[in-house]
């Protein structure tokens, strides 16, 4: 008897799934009929197994959640398991990040989780809180839209810090030892898969909320009254 499926087996019950949607799906612009609902909609980026999309799921009954990753069989666990629990507000998206626009229309989105992703200790515009990647999630939000992230990298939370500042954007709040609070807020207190690694490494979590804004309209309008365009 194997231990298990293997991941070909994984990507056709994936596949099978009501609540799965990958790069052949038709989704731009139709959520809310996909969930048959106009509630609020936020995105889980590379969420592998979907922990924290689950996890909010549970607690926010009337907002939608979609975890999206690349890696197939690791979202075909947190697929299998809002179907177990009959979570009727999670998704799963199979697809690259910075194709989130071609899966959703303008201002759909309303808020993003970016949980424990990788830090990219030698790739900065790969790190999915960079101005590229901040750019990629404007055409698909808001610009109130809430930006949320959870690490354990001192690399990725310093540097989210410092785009947010390059950006002048919107620090609602930031947190360098989540559970150094007391209490820790019910929301913070869900734990990943590999949250709980680091934890028992003995890592501390941080915690960032920001508002995306809209820095392109910014750039333009100090294109505008430059010193060269003016009368």
């Amino acid at each position: 008897m194997g231990k298990g499926k293997n991941k070909l087996e994984k990507f056709a019950e994936f596949d099978s799934f009501e609540n799965t949607y990958d790069y052949n799906s038709d989704t731009k612009g139709k959520w809310s009929t996909i969930f048959s609902n106009a509630n609020p909609i936020v995105l889980e980026l590379a969420c592998g197994k979907g922990d924290y999309a689950i996890g909010l799921a549970k607690m926010n009954p009337n907002i939608n959640y979609i975890g999206v990753d690349i890696k197939g069989n690791r979202l075909w666990k947190g697929a299998k398991i809002s179907l177990e629990l009959g979570l009727n507000n999670v998704r799963f998206l199979r697809i690259e990040i910075d194709k989130l626009f071609d899966f959703f229309a303008e201002n759909e989105v309303s808020e993003i989780w970016i949980t424990f992703p990788d830090p990219q200790p030698h790739k900065e515009t790969k790190r999915l809180s960079s101005g590229r990647f901040l750019n990629v999630y404007r055409k698909v939000m808001p610009t109130t839209g809430i930006m949320n992230i959870k690490t354990d990298s001192d690399l990725f939370y310093q540097s989210s810090l410092d785009q947010i500042e390059e950006d002048q954007l919107t620090l609602l709040e930031n947190i360098n030892d989540v559970y150094g609070m007391v209490p820790v807020p019910e929301f913070l207190q869900i734990r990943t898969f590999y949250e709980s690694i680091w934890l028992e490494m003995g890592k501390k979590i941080k915690y960032v909320k920001f508002i995306l804004g809209d820095v392109l309209s910014r750039e333009k309008k100090k294109k505008k009254e430059s010193p060269e365009n003016l009368d």
